[in-house]
């Protein structure tokens, strides 16, 4: 197979298993994206890299690509020199997802590609051109960027005529917070801190990963205790996304009981996890070589008594979900993303097998303790809301009973280990499932223990535009309930 070429030319990188790296020629890079694509991998991320100063125009440029094949995860690097005007192939036409990483890393470090879509990302002073859709009795609603509740800004431009839906163009990017160049000015082994506040839901994995990174650069061993309580932490915050979700949408189908009673449960695990772990989000749990406070015999079992409980009720809330007439009426072949088109569009996570991708990072290259127990990929084929929903009920029984099993399992042992600082021009790849979907952490180390270069890559990415298309000959009432089966993270593609 073509692909086969550039996997056998790969060199390995540090950090998650099966990671390999590949220097290529301007040429080279398109054929390496169209060799993937007939061998159906995705990409997964796609950043740029500067030496120049912020704003100038000097300095040597990159562009990165991250895609997911089945042989592992092969990162593609293009060195950009200056005379070729940071210009390199743009990759939208092989894989859509491309086309937003590729105009925020050119806003963040000038790299541009030769994709048409030129529109900023960053500079909202700019003119923005949306697409337009003329016809009898079109018109537009605009969503945003400031919404009515709590959530981050971003706009949402509608093209409707009466209630249907013919088309949504999203616009992120709105508070750009400066992270990436953030994380150039931590210690090396600091920078997990702000990992785990990218996108605050997924806060164990981006530490995860960022601490995979690092690791595999430093050739620390993960005492095996620290990986099965790391593996704990990941799961239960998944189950606390899913049952907080599965509320929310249970309230946007105009069934207030689900979200009354999701928000109940999840509330009992956020104390359980605070009660063991001493934090409910567990932002600061997660440290370089292991886990920052170990976990007592009774803080195990207490922990598992109450997974348990929250897993026996939501089988219970799952059959007044299947059963209720209108909460079905709403959820059964709304936004539906079939499964060809999510292939197509690279979307990755739960939303992604939601409609047939049947992909999970803790499966396909698994880390201990994902290696030593069974762990069932959760995959619908119906795309629409009803799978998202179900996916999402399936993968709180699943994590439910392998936290029970992790927690009566745990190895004796050290809870953490030393990690040393690593050599200046290190390359470390981290890659974690967290509960949206995979997340990635690609470090480089710089010089005396700094940071040269971190990009955290939400799995967001991919999904918004999905979205997009979900919603298509749907009515506008029924957006929110739409939006919210995907929960995409507006924090995780706003660096």
């Amino acid at each position: 197979m073509p692909l086969r070429r550039w996997w056998d030319r790969a060199e390995p990188v540090s950090g998650a298993p099966q990671v390999r790296g590949l220097g290529v020629r301007s040429e080279e890079w398109l054929q390496v994206a169209q060799d993937v694509a007939a061998a159906g991998g995705v990409l997964h991320a796609l950043w740029g890299s500067s030496t120049a100063a912020s704003g100038g125009s000097a300095g040597e440029r990159a562009v990165y690509a991250a895609y997911l094949t089945d042989q592992g995860v092969l990162v593609v690097e293009l060195a950009l020199p200056v005379d070729a005007a940071h210009l390199y192939p743009g990759l939208e036409s092989i894989f859509p997802a491309a086309a937003r990483m590729q105009r925020a890393a050119r806003d963040l470090f000038g790299v541009r590609s030769s994709d048409p879509d030129a529109r900023p990302w960053l500079d909202h002073d700019r003119p923005y051109e949306f697409v337009r859709v003329d016809g009898e009795g079109v018109h537009e609603i605009a969503v945003g960027p400031v919404h009515a509740g709590t959530i981050e800004p971003g706009h949402f431009r509608f093209s409707v005529v009466g209630e249907k839906v013919l088309k949504l163009e999203e616009r992120l990017g709105y508070a750009h917070k400066g992270l990436e160049q953030r994380f150039t000015e931590l210690p090396i082994l600091q920078g997990h801190r702000l990992a785990a506040r990218v996108s605050g839901d997924s806060a164990v994995a981006y530490a995860w990963a960022y601490c995979q990174a690092l690791e595999g650069m430093t050739g620390c061993a993960l005492p095996p205790r620290a990986a099965w309580l790391r593996a704990v932490c990941l799961e239960l915050e998944r189950l606390a996304n899913h049952l907080g979700d599965l509320g929310a949408l249970g309230n946007d189908a105009g069934f207030a009981f689900g979200l009354t009673q999701f928000s109940r449960l999840k509330e009992d695990l956020l104390r359980a996890t605070a009660a063991a772990f001493g934090q409910r989000y567990l932002f600061d749990v997660l440290v370089p070589g292991g886990v920052a406070v170990d976990l007592s015999a009774r803080g195990a079992a207490a922990l598992a008594d109450a997974v348990w409980a929250v897993c026996a009720e939501t089988v219970e809330l799952r059959r007044i979900y299947d059963e209720h007439e209108g909460v079905r009426d709403r959820f059964t072949g709304t936004g539906r993303l079939a499964p060809q088109l999510a292939a197509r569009l690279g979307v990755v996570g739960l939303a992604g097998r939601a409609s047939g991708q049947a992909r999970d990072v803790r499966v396909d290259l698994p880390v201990l303790p994902y290696t030593e127990v069974h762990i069932a990929k959760v995959v619908q084929h119906g795309g629409d809301v009803a799978s998202r929903v179900a996916v999402r009920f399936e993968e709180v029984q699943v994590s439910g009973r392998m936290l029970i099993g992790l927690l009566a399992r745990l190895p004796r042992g050290a809870h953490a280990t030393a990690v040393g600082v690593p050599e200046d021009g290190a390359f470390g790849v981290g890659l974690i499932e967290g509960w949206r979907g995979p997340v990635l952490v690609a470090l480089q180390a710089g010089p005396s223990g700094a940071i040269r270069r971190c990009h955290p890559h939400d799995p967001s990415w991919q999904n918004w535009p999905a979205l997009e298309h979900a919603i298509m000959d749907n009515i506008v009432a029924d957006f929110p309930l739409i939006n919210k089966s995907f929960n995409l993270a507006y924090s995780g593609v706003d660096l």
